[in-house]
């Protein structure tokens, strides 16, 4: 059952007697966990009905007294056990997941890790309830997921602004919903966001981010570039030095990619590179300007200064000596 599902079924009351979720991603656990703790029961029957449990300062006994109970006045009861990761012998749950109470709702948040699917434990928790993994997503998944948050907000966004959104926020569901919020707030319904509303509500400048570094540098625009990494050096703490060279190294990683492919249609490089089909155009620039040999040294040349912005190998250079001294090397 995916997380789309869940919530679906949620939301039409639709409740399953055991939630255990597990995982890397502790956004969609917090997002299950929370829609239960908010919604199922009322203001007035959470008194009597809804206990939170702390894993570090419960064990499996206690959560199967109160598992065990009958809701007062109320057709459920919920039972949410926060960091239940830190329950010894987990496994013990096991009698209780055998015949859960179906009156009782129980919520295990098992953050950071995951069950043997193959166990009886698990297989269990599947039969009787709800067994849900939250797996992180992938870098080129995120300005899809950042377009599907606002789709169900009645929110539109434009490729390239989901992009310097996802470049620049990275793949902490959490933050970047936090500030997609941001925006929601500030915005009508039904509008289209572009990188001006970003700039505008964020604070991520459209014109000097790491995208607009990679177009200047795939173009070999040695002004644009220098221009760029001159407001990175004067605003340092939105634009941390090694998430630029993370950015970077994944770009000429992809630009390498493309120079191997034997199919080198749009949609075929689009797929293979995961990125949207109209920017296949820009990647086929940066090809023409980099062959192969370069890109092989500008990667390693990106090694060499990750190390230098951890302080192996460099004795006195600022970050913004650094930056400007990488950039150089990469357009020399």
């Amino acid at each position: 059952m995916t997380f789309d599902d869940i919530l679906s079924n949620l939301k039409k009351k639709i409740y399953h007697p055991i939630y255990f979720l597990m995982g890397d991603e502790s956004y969609f656990i917090d997002q299950i966990a929370d829609y239960i703790t908010n919604n199922v029961l009322t203001d007035a029957e959470k008194g009597f009905n809804q206990h939170i449990l702390y894993g570090k300062d419960t064990d499996i006994d206690t959560i199967i007294t109160y598992a065990r109970r009958f809701p007062m006045m109320s057709s459920h009861q919920v039972i949410v056990v926060r960091e239940a990761q830190n329950i010894k012998k987990i496994e013990d749950l096991e009698a209780y997941a055998k015949n859960p109470l179906n009156s009782t709702i129980l919520v295990l948040s098992y953050k950071y890790k995951t069950l043997d699917k193959r166990k009886t434990f698990s297989k269990l928790i599947a039969k009787s309830g709800v067994l849900f993994e939250s797996k992180r997503i992938y870098d080129n998944q995120l300005p899809d997921w950042i377009k599907g948050y606002l789709a169900r907000r009645n929110y539109t966004i434009a490729p390239q602004a989901s992009i310097l959104l996802a470049e620049y926020l990275g793949t902490d569901l959490s933050k970047v919903s936090n500030e997609l919020e941001k925006l929601i707030i500030s915005l009508p319904e039904n509008t289209q966001i572009t990188a001006d509303h970003i700039e505008k509500n964020i604070g991520i400048s459209k014109d000097y981010n790491i995208f607009e570094l990679q177009n200047a540098l795939g173009q070999r625009n040695v002004l644009k570039s220098n221009q760029i990494i001159n407001y990175f050096t004067a605003n340092q703490n939105a634009n941390p030095f090694p998430r630029t060279i993370s950015s970077l190294y994944q770009y000429f990683m992809k630009i390498l990619t493309y120079h191997f492919m034997e199919d080198k249609s749009p949609n075929t490089v689009a797929s293979k590179l995961g990125v949207p089909p109209f920017f296949v155009k820009d990647y086929i620039t940066a090809a023409k300007q980099y062959p192969i040999r370069k890109v092989v040294e500008i990667i390693s040349t990106l090694r060499e200064f990750d190390m230098k912005s951890k302080g192996l190998g460099n004795v006195s250079s600022s970050v913004g000596d650094l930056q400007k001294e990488m950039i150089y090397k990469i357009l020399h």
